[in-house]
């Protein structure tokens, strides 16, 4: 995939130092870097958090919820330090914007943590990297020591009498503690898996005390929000939507890459115009919208849908973390429920049965389905599992299991059905022509 792809069309704030060399403090200062955290000192808790609240600045790792309010949640007073996590364990398939912040513009999420901190009176903050992005770390240590020795981080940050400490922590590779409970439970050295709520984190979290937790791309909006101004940011943007996003767009596209584009963008135009349609004139199958635990769309549902958290809910859809996949005329759908519950098999931490047996049995049954086992019922069976798994769970990563395969099975039944009664699989059996010779 290629990382820094440019479009007319791209409206450039989050990604606007990638490729500038703004990793090294210098560049990041004179590009305009850490002035918005010099500005936040002199404004009051509650000013921060309205500013936040007018930006309609929403939660980029897929859950879409308004960042400013749940700032809001944490209370004023607190017998327990409270703390700022930013949850960069990006492991969503299809998903790799936090890779490309982290790489290029780390000093905006230090940035963001600190301001985020004056808001809610949070003295420290963790920055959670994805165990897989080891060279990341490497990246993120020199930035944060670049700012711990420019007075930005540590005793007394830029002059003033807040102290801030800010450290970086790596997981060990597990889908599962991108979900918030269980990476407090890995940060605090525990097996990663999920909490039961209430208590929610804003008030009980970290260590026992009150915490914010916000995905990487959240948290780099901050010093941009509070640069420009709430109401400039939430203008890129529908209402209630405010802002730009990054869309990782993959999968069969003539050209793959990383967008930053505003929210409400049109799928259809995501895919056709910034993608460059689908190589070879081939028909569109299937939108994988948000990484791969959303409802797939069809190729009608992708005509006439915005890219915006409303636009999606008011169909019963997801919008998701912005992994963006598109599958073409070709892809076996049932082929493609197998790929997915492989990996969500593989990466539940089996504290609860009906996500451990769930995906256990979806795996088993999708294998001996596309194998050519498959019988009637299994088709029913694929569907009842999914559906009883959703909802069921101590964590979202049961409904992420269920929630693709429940569209795939409703919206391509027909392709299940043409694998019935030991048939081999009519696209990985197809006889493909030789090239023609020039």
């Amino acid at each position: 995939m290629a990382d820094l792809v440019q479009h007319p069309d791209e409206v450039r704030v989050i990604s606007q130092r990638f490729g500038k060399g703004a990793a090294g403090i210098e560049t990041y200062l004179a590009l305009g870097g850490y002035q918005s955290l010099r500005k936040a000192l002199g404004m009051k808790p509650d000013e921060i958090i309205n500013e936040v609240k007018t930006s309609a600045l929403r939660g980029r790792g897929g859950a879409g919820f308004p960042t400013g309010m749940k700032w809001s949640f944490v209370p004023k007073e607190s017998a327990k330090p409270k703390y700022i996590l930013v949850n960069g364990d990006e492991s969503e398939p299809g998903t790799c914007k936090d890779r490309l912040i982290l790489e290029h513009d780390p000093h905006a999420v230090i940035e963001g943590v600190l301001i985020a901190g004056l808001a809610v009176g949070a003295r420290q903050g963790f920055i959670y990297v994805r165990g897989e992005y080891r060279y990341l770390v490497d990246i993120l240590r020199k930035a944060l020591d670049e700012a711990r020795a420019k007075g930005f981080v540590g005793k007394k940050i830029c002059g003033s009498d807040v102290d801030f400490e800010v450290y970086w922590h790596t997981g060990a590779g597990a889908y599962e503690v991108g979900e918030e409970s269980a990476l407090m439970e890995s940060l605090e050295g525990k097996r990663g898996i999920p909490r039961i709520r209430p208590p929610f984190p804003a008030v009980v979290g970290l260590w026992g005390g009150p915490t914010v937790i916000n995905n990487v791309e959240t948290i780099a909006a901050i010093p941009h929000i509070i640069e420009m101004g709430g109401a400039k940011y939430a203008s890129y943007g529908p209402p209630k939507n405010g802002g730009t996003r990054l869309f990782c767009l993959s999968g069969h596209v003539n050209k793959p890459g990383v967008y930053e584009l505003p929210l409400g963008y049109p799928m259809k135009k995501l895919i056709y115009e910034v993608g460059g349609g689908i190589p070879g004139g081939k028909k569109l199958k299937a939108v994988v919208p948000g990484g791969s635990s959303t409802f797939l769309l069809t190729p009608d549902e992708a005509d006439g849908i915005n890219c915006d958290f409303d636009s999606f809910s008011a169909r019963g859809e997801f919008l998701g973390s912005g992994g963006v996949v598109v599958l073409d005329e070709d892809t076996c759908m049932v082929n493609f429920a197998l790929r997915i519950m492989k990996f969500y098999q593989h990466e539940s931490c089996g504290w609860c049965i009906p996500c451990r047996e769930g995906t256990d049995w979806l795996k088993k049954t999708l294998t001996r389905f596309h194998a050519g086992g498959g019988v009637d019922k299994d088709i029913d069976n694929i569907l009842y599992l999914s559906q009883n798994m959703l909802g069921r769970t101590f964590c979202p990563l049961g409904d992420a299991a269920a929630i693709p395969t429940m569209s795939i099975v409703k919206k391509w039944r027909n392709e299940f059905e043409d694998h019935l009664h030991g048939k081999p699989c009519p696209y990985e059996s197809r006889v493909w022509p030789e090239p023609a010779l020039a």
